[in-house]
């Protein structure tokens, strides 16, 4: 096996991998599941793994590299408040999709969310990364009120209203993003 692996058994009826910030690969899996069959499962999503440790391990490197005090974390704040809404309105506009909310938290695993009732979160973590970065995440939040998924309508909606979506992705997946502080 390619990948070892935290198990984690419980009452759940599906499998589900998750990649810890300390870069460790856990595997929540039904009580009675069999344990080749959750194997076999993380076999089959080595190149996923792979592709999300590398991920994660360049967001611990961005964390350490930027290990922010705590005046830093509220100046960042701060500016999300400022920056974030703003940005929002400017694109709610231009899609026609708006938020019920929006908050900014300390989210440290995602740049952004949307739940199912439009409620948008944004980490103050998105300002260490260049504008485009922070417009991609706040299109991608948006879209989500028409499109509660990643599916193929949901990408098409974000490449209408923002073509070079792919790269300005890109940009949060760097390890050296600018330091806004």
């Amino acid at each position: 096996m390619k990948h070892q692996y935290k198990l984690i058994r419980s009452k759940r009826k599906s499998l589900a991998l998750e990649i810890s910030r300390d870069l460790e690969v856990i595997v929540r899996a039904p009580n009675r599941l069999a344990k080749r069959y959750i194997d076999s499962f993380v076999a089959k999503k080595a190149q996923w793994i792979d592709k999300h440790l590398e991920i994660a391990a360049k967001r611990r490197a961005i964390e350490n590299k930027y290990a922010l005090s705590p005046e830093q974390k509220e100046e960042l704040k701060e500016r999300a408040r400022q920056v974030i809404p703003e940005r929002v309105k400017y694109y709610s506009d231009l899609m026609g999709l708006v938020p019920s909310s929006i908050r900014i938290s300390s989210a440290e695993k995602r740049f952004g969310s949307c739940s199912s009732k439009h409620r948008l979160n944004f980490s103050y973590r998105l300002m260490l990364y260049p504008d485009k970065a922070i417009d991609y995440v706040v299109v991608h939040e948006l879209a989500h009120i028409k499109h509660l998924n990643h599916s193929r309508d949901f990408y098409k909606l974000i490449e209408k209203y923002m073509p070079d979506y792919k790269e300005r992705a890109r940009l949060l997946k760097d390890p050296s993003p600018k330091p806004c502080i």
